[in-house]
């Protein structure tokens, strides 16, 4: 099972090349997945329709009891063959309705496979959590499959509205799965419905919020408005995710969870209720549609509500007649949409009021259609007149809620009947006034999946009693009544097949009335619940932006005063309510009187901060104090804190001064002296409530500090650095977190800057500023019959700005690009110190990286030194030199250390965990011993990614800011002018 979920999401990731090189026909290999799970379905059939199950398990989250557990059962069997049969179909059908000139076919071909894998775990899953994964996953890919044309802005708010709503849906219900799984002590899906928790108040909220989820995923109301809007999408997305597949999702969970809370208040009132009315207001809405897609979505949303109406009933015999109606849903709504849009593809349109005589010229794309049609209307011997009989009578057969049901179910048939003859009338028949439709003739295998499950729904009606044991397997979970209804084509002329009568012969004259119908329902109609949707979202994003407008003044003083206000006035609340100094050892002022001199040096600079108006001073003040801290972690004898901090506050000063070379030298916000000196307090008083929380958490400590136990855990492998091997071992997890959480902010803080592009592929051509050599400004490549050349590919008599036939007069420079740089702008020195510390920094980098095991080091330290090797290149010689120092993106360093560190991650499943840590030993040729430990590696992925968010950030806020001056300097010629 496990095997053929990753199928699907493997062959999805191909998707793009296969249509790219084999255009619509790579629709026919991407089948192959769902055929194979519908063919080992088929295979199980015997088994399931036993009662038997076929499980797998594996343990994924065991501190949390969240299993990777696929099982199945009948009900999965069921839902199954729906998913991977139907996903096959219409795989097959889209090779004929996309031609190879589709755009973003191939992106719609993975998305389409990767449902269908997201839906077949879905209906396998065993465990709460696996199923809530899954069934997010089938949101976010219809949300992309309802967004394909994403230029189209009907499309684009369609995908959204899906999006919003299922995915609300989804959240509410994951907290009922949560509440569930604590009330029964697992999250094992069948374990909850062998042994059901006993009926509680916090049982009955989680029942609530799952069927929020469920009623929410299949557009019952007031969920429904999503699916018509959904029909933006193509038709094959119709006819798979909104006929077979994702709608039928809700409507299998209640299946699923009606055994064991049926009986939980209010599980029935509230699925009898509101299927009943989704039944007849989509119904209803269907009569008054003039585009035969929506006539059939509304008619989907009726049926839904009809399902649940049966699934939520939660009776052995009203389970029968749901699972049979399920299928028999499936198999006559899914091939209606298809040749829905196969009359789209031959005529260019779906309004039926422009469409006649389609019977005549398509006479096989009709009698398909008609057979599909007379199955939705219960007609006799189709599968859908066996469903529908087998739904009256178990309605009839149960308790006075049942009744009720059955009459809304009544009058829902017969608005099927009437929405039925309006789509095969508007569709086919030859209307008065029209003239009749062109249309292209069809091909036969585009023709053919509608036709197979056209052909289903006319075998299995008479065929219906081979469905009893696999459906009847689900029902034996309900208890069963004294004589039990079994699945038959014909149970003699009873109230069920009068009332089915009755429905034919109200929707006939209803379908005959459509004229005053439709007077009436315009006449009757209330604001759309689309409308109203909308007018919600503008109300949200109106409170929203007026309480932005209220709390975001554009004041960095004022919301930090706000933030320290509120953390304080917390702090000092805790602090006087509970008093927990109560006990707390008084804490030593100092260890060595070296650290009083650093600590009282530190705050005297920290205080000089509350003063200063310009933002430099600012910011070397600032830096002090980090270095002041530094010195302290040297005082305290933690030599890896100290050298991170001094790493750190290096890099960070040079960026802030990078930064601030776009800012104005004094801070612009002018306050009053009465200001500033109410601020200042809230400063102090937060620093000293920090601190004082900080010695009272350190003075409350009861268990036993594991630091011993690290320490022992570290001599064990022969290791010395306590601190990096926590960092690379013992919680790297942690690590694993940081890394990727900077690894996105590097990303985002420079695609602020690069609103176009992230890289220096391209650089406009570099503008001469005042003073510069005449040869400055390089070539671009735009003059004909030149290449694009940089500073250092120049001559250095080119970069030196020597006149032509000075070339006997040879120049060194110190680094390759300072040539570009104006002279006033160049420091000798400077170029010489960077020249001369590049290398040996890099090698100090990388002995860092590799000592990390016994002295003060590690792969964060590494990257930063690294870094500062580069930022030396940058500052001596500007944008071109740090070009000319790093050959490569800086997202590839970035990019290499993440995929390391994941990698290193995962390569410990081998043993059994991720993270798992390995070692080995050996010997080398002219190394000698030498060891290799998964820590190393992943320390390595660490030290790259480092080195690429340093390189990021430069380039974005140095390199590009320098090309931002060079622009707006005026050229040589019009400072002389």
């Amino acid at each position: 099972m496990s095997v053929l979920i990753l199928c699907h999401f493997a062959l999805a990731l191909f998707a793009a090349p296969l249509v790219r090189r084999w255009g619509t026909r790579a629709f026919l290999v991407l089948a192959l997945p769902p055929a194979a799970a519908a063919v080992w379905a088929l295979t199980r059939w015997s088994t399931t329709a036993a009662g038997g199950t076929d499980t797998t398990e594996w343990r994924w989250l065991p501190a949390y009891h969240v299993d990777w557990a696929l099982r199945l059962d009948a009900l999965a069997e069921l839902m199954v063959l729906l998913a991977a049969g139907v996903g096959t179909l219409v795989l097959v059908y889209c090779a004929s309705y996309f031609d190879d000139r589709s755009r973003q076919l191939g992106r719609f071909a993975g998305n389409l496979l990767a449902f269908a894998g997201a839906m077949l775990g879905l209906v396998l899953a065993d465990d709460l959590v696996l199923l809530y994964i899954f069934w997010e996953l089938t949101t976010v890919f219809s949300y992309l499959l309802i967004g394909q044309t994403s230029d189209h802005k009907r499309n684009r708010r369609s995908a959204l509205q899906a999006l919003t709503v299922t995915a609300l849906g989804g959240l509410t219900m994951l907290v009922g799965f949560l509440l569930l799984g604590h009330e029964a002590g697992t999250y094992r899906i069948s374990a909850i419905l062998a042994d059901p928790p006993p009926p509680s108040a916090a049982l009955s909220a989680a029942v609530v919020l799952i069927l929020v989820g469920a009623l929410s995923k299949s557009a019952i109301w007031p969920f429904s408005l999503w699916l018509p809007n959904a029909m933006a999408a193509p038709t094959p997305v119709s006819a798979y995710l909104h006929a077979a597949a994702m709608v039928k999702a809700g409507v299998y969970l209640v299946a699923r969870l009606a055994p064991a809370f049926a009986e939980i208040t209010p599980w029935r009132p509230l699925l009898l209720v509101l299927g009943s009315l989704t039944m007849l207001l989509g119904g209803w809405r269907a009569l008054r549609m003039n585009d035969l897609k929506l006539v059939l979505a509304y008619g989907t949303v009726s049926q839904l509500g009809f399902l649940t109406v049966l699934a939520g009933a939660g009776g052995h015999d009203t389970g029968l007649a749901a699972t049979a109606m399920i299928l028999g849903h499936a198999l006559f709504k899914a091939p209606l949409f298809l040749v829905t849009g196969i009359v789209d593809h031959a005529t260019g349109t779906r309004d039926l009021r422009k469409l006649s005589g389609l019977g005549r010229r398509l006479p096989a794309v009709c009698a398909v259609a008609v057979c599909a049609g007379a199955s939705m209307a219960a007609v006799p011997p189709l599968l859908g007149f066996a469903a529908k009989e087998a739904a009256f009578q178990t309605l009839l057969d149960g308790s006075t809620g049942d009744r009720w049901a059955l009459a809304a179910a009544v009058a829902g048939s017969v608005l099927t009947t009437a929405y039925t003859l309006r789509y095969l009338w508007g569709a086919f028949a030859r209307k008065p006034g029209v003239p009749d439709t062109g249309a292209h003739p069809v091909p036969a295998a585009f023709l053919a999946p509608p036709a197979v499950l056209a052909l289903a729904c006319l075998v299995l009606g008479p065929g219906v009693p081979w469905l009893q044991d696999l459906l009847g397997a689900y029902a034996a979970q309900f208890p069963a009544p004294d004589h039990p209804y079994h699945l038959a084509l014909w149970h003699g002329a009873g109230l069920a097949l009068g009332l089915s009568a009755a429905a034919w012969a109200g929707g006939v004259l209803l379908f005959l009335a459509s004229g005053p119908v439709l007077r009436v329902g315009h006449a009757l109609a209330l604001r759309s619940a689309d409308r109203v949707f909308g007018g919600m979202l503008l109300a949200l994003e109106r409170t929203a932006l007026q309480c932005t407008g209220l709390v975001q003044r554009g004041s960095l003083p004022a919301y930090l005063v706000t933030t320290m206000s509120v953390v304080l006035a917390g702090q000092i609340a805790v602090l006087v309510v509970d008093e927990p100094w109560t006990g707390t050892p008084a804490p030593r002022l100092w260890d060595h009187p070296t650290q009083a001199g650093v600590a009282l040096l530190t705050c005297a600079v920290a205080l000089l901060c509350l003063g200063v108006r310009r933002r430099m001073k600012a910011v070397v003040l600032a830096g002090l104090t980090g270095y002041g801290t530094a010195l302290l972690f040297v005082a305290q004898g933690a030599p890896d804190l100290a050298l991170t901090q001094f790493c750190v506050e290096t890099v960070s000063m040079i960026v802030y001064v990078l930064v601030l070379r776009r800012m104005p030298v004094y801070f612009e916000e002018n306050f009053s002296r009465w200001r500033r000196l109410m601020r200042m307090p809230v400063a102090l008083a937060g620093g000293a409530a920090v601190a004082v929380v900080l010695w009272i958490m350190a003075g409350h400590r009861r268990a036993e500090s594991a630091g011993a136990a690290m320490v022992e855990e570290t001599a064990h492998h022969g290791l010395k650095d306590v601190v990096a091997t926590i960092l690379v071992d013992l919680r790297a997890w942690d690590t694993m977190g940081e890394s990727a959480v900077l690894a996105a902010a590097a990303v985002g803080v420079t695609s602020l800057i690069y609103l176009h592009r992230r890289t220096d592929a391209a650089e406009q051509p570099v503008l001469p500023l005042p003073g510069d050599h005449p040869h400055a400004a390089l070539r671009t490549g735009d003059e004909p019959g030149t290449a694009p050349r940089t500073a250092w590919q120049a001559s250095r008599y080119e970069s030196a700005g020597l006149p032509s036939g000075d070339e006997g007069a040879p120049e060194r420079t110190w680094l390759a690009a300072s040539a570009t740089l104006a002279p006033e702008r160049r420091s000798l020195v400077l170029e010489v110190v960077a020249r001369l510390i590049f290398h040996p920094v890099l090698v100090l980098s990388v002995y860092l990286l590799l000592c990390a095991e016994n002295l003060p080091g590690g792969g964060f330290v590494a990257g930063l030194t690294a870094g500062v090797a580069f930022i030396a290149r940058y500052l001596a010689g500007g944008r071109h030199e740090l070009a000319d120092a790093v050959r490569f993106k800086a997202g590839l360093f970035t990019g290499l250390g993440l995929f390391l560190s994941t990698a290193t991650a995962l390569g410990g499943l081998g043993e059994g965990t991720v993270l798992h840590g390995w070692t080995w030993h050996g010997h080398l040729p002219l190394w000698g011993d030498a060891h290799l430990s998964t820590a190393v590696l992943f320390d390595c992925g660490v030290y790259l990614l480092v080195l690429g968010v340093v390189l990021d950030i430069v380039r974005a806020l140095g390199a590009r800011i320098d090309r931002q001056i060079e622009r707006a300097a005026p050229r040589p010629e019009e400072g002389r002018a």
